[in-house]
């Protein structure tokens, strides 16, 4: 955990510096306060004396400020920086996981992915507010505060020597007992996080089997496993706080009852006793804050581990620097193999085929027979495990991410919109793509009809409002406004996986005959389970356990190759 936060509090060294100056400020001053009061109780108040009264008082009162003054700029300080190491922290999380690789996401889950930017993250902060606000000020605090008092009077230090240890293993007591439970609470609110999301996600498939009962009951469950804990670690506490309330006010009448029996012997004065008793007030609070910050420290480490977990996770994906003029399109797959880490089988085996700009590719096959993660090769959403994938020759792992995502435009298996409008959406890869491109595209992809005629409450057509996810369009509107997010781009290569799926026979022809005739120089892939969605491709390869076992156009395939025919007959049927 040091490590962590040594790394990203070195930008705000400066402010570190700020704190420790104004704590050290903070100290000095709550350390002299109680000195000046037993002087004014001593010399003014016992033998009369205004002046010293009011000349003192004016001395506390100006000390109290600069205390004041300096525990606010001190906090200010602390505030800043721990926010900023916070946010610095997120940014590091979100730019790694952002280069992860489609195995690597699915490794970790998008539930724990966001609660280790937030809820974990938010621990480190807190950690670090309390730590770089009590940190200094605790021991200082503490070892001044033992100093004074035995200046005051060292016949009642032992009453220090007393109360400060029972209170530091009243602490460490409880410590011991939250570090496992505040471990529990973080993967449990990994837990609730990865069921409502998936409840969430998922809500019209739970209503269409009339499963809300079940998915309550498993919520609930999650729900209340973390509360369970949270009452665990809340029972500590609730019984933390009054055991050093026991000590603090013992301590206290202890030293009233024993200082008293010192006043009446001459041995101290009443001021000397009054200040003794604050120094020890301050000594105790000085060990509870120390002691606070110790609870604190294993919920954050826990936070902190999980944290660097993500951070530690080299992704797979390293970027090139490839940049072409005038990149082509024409696509090669060389002796490609994928297989998942640790995976016994390859999903893709010995793949080898070539596309040519101009040129439509059909790929079908059975589910699970590899066609999404062919695709998945090309624009690096993975990489090989063996051979290559080339565009215009070079190793697709040799492009700038920049230059790849220009090359290649996807329309992945399941359509994603993102909040904002139509327009936002549509210019996601081509920021500075016109209205007229983007009309055009929505045209291509046979969106243009609806999209202007929509209508929201905030505006209408392309600036009407689209909800995260896509939820407020049909299925077949969210994958023709994704076609033509693609279309946008001008990409020299298109990717369809399975994206007309959720189209009718005759938008389906229709935006098949848009594509042949805006996209004639472009390399074209498409995934699909229908036949009739590529049998007019120049080519079809047909996977069969990851491996192309068919290469041809639909009437040889149909004719020489086994698989596809059976393919096309449980479709359309074969004499």
């Amino acid at each position: 955990m040091l490590k962590l936060l040594a790394r990203f509090a070195r930008p705000y060294s400066g402010h570190l510096v700020a704190v420790v100056v104004l704590q050290l400020a903070t100290v000095g001053a709550i350390l002299f306060l109680p000195a000046l009061n037993a002087q004014i109780i001593d010399d003014g108040i016992a033998t009369g004396n205004t002046d010293v009264i009011w000349g003192l008082g004016g001395v506390m009162l100006a000390v109290a400020l600069v205390q004041l003054a300096a525990s606010v700029g001190s906090v200010w300080f602390a505030a800043v920086a721990s926010m900023s190491i916070g946010r610095d922290l997120r940014a590091e999380i979100f730019r790694r996981v952002s280069r992860f690789s489609s195995y690597q996401m699915s490794q970790f889950g998008p539930a724990t992915l966001i609660t280790r930017a937030t809820n974990d993250v938010q621990q480190l902060q807190m950690v670090t507010l309390m730590g770089m606000s009590l940190l200094v000020m605790a021991p200082i605090m503490g070892i001044g505060g033992v100093v004074m008092a035995m200046r005051e009077d060292a016949g009642l230090s032992w009453l220090v020597w007393i109360a400060a240890p029972v209170v530091i293993l009243i602490m460490i007591l409880a410590a011991l007992k939250m570090m496992p439970l505040f471990r529990q609470m973080q993967e449990a609110i990994d837990d609730v996080n990865h069921t409502l999301r998936e409840q969430i996600t998922g809500m019209r498939v739970v209503r269409a089997f009339v499963r809300e009962e079940y998915e309550t009951a498993r919520f609930t469950k999650a729900n209340q496993h973390l509360t369970d804990l949270a009452i665990g670690v809340g029972k500590i506490f609730v019984l933390l706080f009054p055991l050093i309330s026991l000590v603090l006010h013992g301590a206290t009448a202890a030293v009233l009852w024993y200082g008293g029996l010192r006043v009446d012997a001459g041995l101290v004065e009443v001021g000397s006793l009054t200040a003794f008793m604050q120094y020890l007030l301050q000594i105790l609070m000085a060990v509870m804050m120390a002691t606070m910050i110790f609870l604190m420290i294993p919920r954050a480490m826990v936070s902190a581990k999980r944290i660097n977990e993500v951070l530690a996770t080299e992704p797979e994906l390293t970027e090139g620097t490839f940049e072409p003029e005038e990149p082509a399109g024409n696509l090669e797959f060389r002796n490609v193999t994928y297989a998942y880490p640790g995976a016994d089988m390859p999903v893709l085996e010995d793949i080898n085929f070539s596309a040519a700009p101009g040129q439509t590719v059909g790929i079908i096959g059975s589910t699970g027979s590899g066609k999404t993660t062919l695709l998945n090769l090309i624009p690096r959403l993975t990489d090989t495990t063996a051979g290559d994938v080339l565009i215009d020759g070079a190793p697709v792992s040799a492009y700038s991410r920049e230059a790849l995502s220009n090359i290649v435009g996807m329309v992945p298996q399941k359509a994603y919109l993102f909040s904002g409008t139509v327009a936002s959406n549509m210019r996601f890869g081509a920021p500075d793509a016109t209205e007229d491109d983007v009309w055009a595209a929505l045209d291509t992809a046979q969106a243009a009809d609806f999209v202007s005629v929509r209508d929201t409450k905030d505006d209408v057509g392309l600036h009407s409002a689209i909800a995260q996810g896509g939820t407020d369009v049909s299925g077949g509107q969210r994958q023709r406004l994704a076609i033509g997010r693609a279309l946008a781009a001008k990409p020299k290569i298109y990717l369809f996986d399975d994206s007309f799926s959720a189209l009718d026979a005759t938008t389906d022809a229709k935006l098949r005959a848009a594509l042949t005739d805006q996209l004639a120089d472009a390399t074209i892939l498409i995934v699909a389970q229908r036949v009739a969605t590529i049998r007019d491709a120049d080519r079809i390869l047909v996977l069969e356990h990851g491996r192309i076992v068919g290469d041809g156009t639909h009437d040889q395939l149909l004719k020489t190759n086994t698989v596809y025919q059976q393919i096309v007959e449980s479709q359309v049927g074969h004499d």
